[in-house]
Formats: structure tokens, C-alpha cells, sequence
């Protein structure tokens, strides 16, 4: 078992990654969550697949758990959803010593986050990841909301959950889009924080995407290290912790573009690493060498890098509604090598544009 901790003073909470960890799942809570009701949040595909075993894991620790499924997919992480879960919390009469556990995506994490933090100003949450992009990202670090109509996350709050608990097992059923989709995820920690985890994933990323469980596990324990550190550091998002941004300034607005519709978040934030580090390149910052790096590592992990037939314009309009802006600034994270990245605030939107209309198909 591999074992972590978010060190947020008496907010610190552990993130368990091992195969086999949902049956567990009601005794790890024993230490965390009183024994009040418990919500298991999910969507139809993982509630046919796993929900059972967690509610089973949970009453046999003698939780009193019930369940609420979720319709699938990105376009449903709104206030609808949300209000959804208060309407079913409201009914079962759950108090504030209830806790909320998302079992399922980043979608599914999300928005059980953020009703937990809202739901009688705060109940406790927990997360059960149960995709790769889930378990070495959005479950860690307490960042949780849904999507406006004009952005990404545009409603939300900082909550932390009081354990995350990743059975790597899980994603033996993850489809192989979603897979992939998460090693996009995985490939921005080699380019922020670790060059040595960049030269790693290069070396591995054949066996990683065939699903070889014992490189994969080391894969997530090191994502979580480093998104461990940089959130201990920065919870709130005041300073290091914008780094773990890069691709998603791009990212975001092509996702809001298309209705979040047409491009996975990991395959979103893919294409936003190509577009910032070649607007990288443009401004001087890194060598073309490094972006031939990155671009080799996405393409071999089968992901996408170009934006079709979007349209540029309306692309950068989309980012200016992104909540980084600041001041009316575009905020990027650039980067200057492999393994090191800086926040700009001063790209020229003409650089964007040009940038974009290259990434065309």
C-alpha cells in the first residue's frame, strides 16, 4: 500500500493508492468520518460497476449509506446536478456531521465537492477516484465546482476531502480513451515539476499505455507527490499552485468552445500544452528541441494536438472568460524547459492567434 499525506495542518488529510483499497473503504473511514449517514455519489457507468462493492464495503463497517446516481458525461457538472444532490440530502435529512463520497471521475469529484462544501456550509467529503486523470489530479487538492455556459469551473470552491482512497484496480475497466486522456495529466507533472518523471515517462510510455499495473502504480504515487507538495504549499492558488495550470488556460476555452462535448479534459488540456509551449517558443523562452520532446511524448500517448477546424477568435474569447484573468490579463503558465515553467501575464494576443491558426488541421 502506498501511502501520502496533503499537509494542510489540521486540515491534512491521507491519499491511499493500492489494488483491492474499495473493500476497505468503510474501515479507512472509521478513523475520519463519524458515524452518520453517508451519500456514495456516482454515475451510471461506475455505479453498475463498483457502486455495490462500495456500499457493501461501507454498511459492513456499519455506515449508514445510501446512494444517488448521476447522469454521465462533462456537459452534466452544472448547478442542475448540484441541485440535485441538496434536493436528496434534504429529503434523507442529512446533517452536518454527514459525509459525501464521489466515486467515480473528475466530473463525478467535482460536483460532489463542491455540494459538500456547500451543503449546510460544509459536510464531509471524500473521494474514491476511479480514473487515471481522477486519481493523479483532480481527486487531490480540494479544488471542486461546475461549469458555466461561459467557462470551465467557473462556480466553485476550495474544500478538501478528509481522504482520498485510489483502488488502482479500477481502472481495469477505464475505456482507453479515458486512459489516455489521463496521461495527458500525467505528462503536465514531468513538464512543471520533474524533468527526471518526463525522461521516466518517456522511457515507459508503451508499457504504461498497454496498462502495465506495477510501472503505472509508481506513476500515480509520483503525481501525487508532486501535486501533494505544491498544494501544501499553496492551497488557495495564490502562488506555485497556478503551475499546475499548464494547458489548461487553452485547454479550458476550447472545452467551454465545443460544449465540453467533443474533446475529454485530459485530451483538452493536451492540446492546451502544445499551444502554450509553442506561444513558449514564439516569445523565446524555451528550445524547439524541448517542444519536439513534448510533442513526441503526446503523440505516443495517443493524444491530441491540433484544434481542427475551430475557430481561433473565438477560441481567445473563450479564455478571456477563464477565472485566471486577472486585471483583464490572460494568465499563462509558459514553459522554459522541461521540468520548469513561469506564469505570464503579458503574451500578445496576436502570439495566440498565430499560435492557433498553426494548430489547425
Amino acid at each position: 500500500m502506498i501511502k501520502l499525506s496533503v499537509d494542510l495542518g489540521d486540515r491534512s488529510y491521507d491519499i491511499l493508492i493500492y489494488p483491492g483499497s474499495l473493500v476497505h473503504l468503510g474501515d479507512a473511514l472509521k478513523g475520519s468520518c463519524p458515524h452518520e449517514k453517508i451519500l456514495v455519489v456516482t454515475d451510471e457507468k461506475v455505479g453498475d460497476l463498483y457502486l455495490e462493492k462500495a456500499l457493501e464495503s461501507l454498511r459492513g463497517a456499519d455506515f449508514n449509506a445510501k446512494k444517488i446516481i448521476l447522469p454521465r458525461g462533462e456537459e452534466n457538472k452544472n448547478l442542475s446536478t448540484v441541485e440535485r444532490i441538496y434536493q436528496f440530502l434534504a429529503e434523507h435529512n442529512f446533517s452536518r456531521q454527514s459525509t459525501l463520497i464521489a466515486l467515480g471521475g473528475g466530473v463525478v469529484g467535482d460536483i460532489t465537492g463542491f455540494a459538500a462544501a456547500t451543503y449546510m456550509r460544509g459536510v464531509n467529503f471524500v473521494q474514491v477516484p476511479t480514473t487515471l486523470l481522477a486519481m493523479v489530479d483532480s481527486s487531490v487538492g480540494g479544488k471542486t465546482g461546475v461549469n458555466h455556459a461561459l467557462g470551465k469551473n467557473m462556480i466553485g470552491a476550495f474544500y478538501q476531502p478528509k481522504l482520498v482512497c485510489s483502488d488502482t484496480s479500477l481502472l481495469e475497466t477505464l475505456e482507453p480513451e479515458e486512459f489516455r486522456a489521463g496521461m495527458a495529466e500525467v505528462i503536465k507533472y514531468g513538464m512543471i515539476y520533474d524533468d527526471s518523471f518526463f525522461e521516466h515517462l518517456t522511457d515507459n510510455m508503451e508499457r504504461l499505455i498497454n496498462e502495465d499495473w506495477q510501472t503505472l502504480d509508481e506513476i500515480i504515487k509520483r503525481c501525487c507527490e508532486i501535486k501533494a507538495a505544491v498544494v501544501s504549499s499553496d492551497e488557495t492558488e495564490k502562488g506555485i499552485r497556478a503551475i499546475l495550470n499548464f494547458g489548461h488556460t487553452v485547454g479550458h476555452a476550447i472545452e467551454a468552445q465545443t460544449g465540453y462535448r467533443k474533446y475529454r479534459h485530459g485530451e483538452a488540456v493536451a492540446i492546451g500544452m502544445i499551444a502554450e509551449s509553442r506561444i513558449a517558443l514564439k516569445l523565446e523562452m524555451i528550445s524547439d528541441m524541448d517542444i519536439q520532446r513534448l510533442w513526441q511524448l503526446i503523440v505516443r500517448a495517443r493524444l491530441p494536438y491540433r484544434i481542427g477546424d475551430l475557430d481561433s477568435g473565438e477560441i481567445l474569447e473563450k479564455m478571456k472568460k477563464d477565472k485566471k484573468v486577472r486585471e483583464d490579463k490572460l494568465r499563462f503558465v509558459l514553459p522554459t524547459q522541461i521540468g520548469e515553467v513561469v506564469i505570464r501575464d503579458d503574451v500578445p494576443e496576436a502570439i495566440i492567434l498565430d499560435v492557433l491558426e498553426d494548430m489547425k488541421e
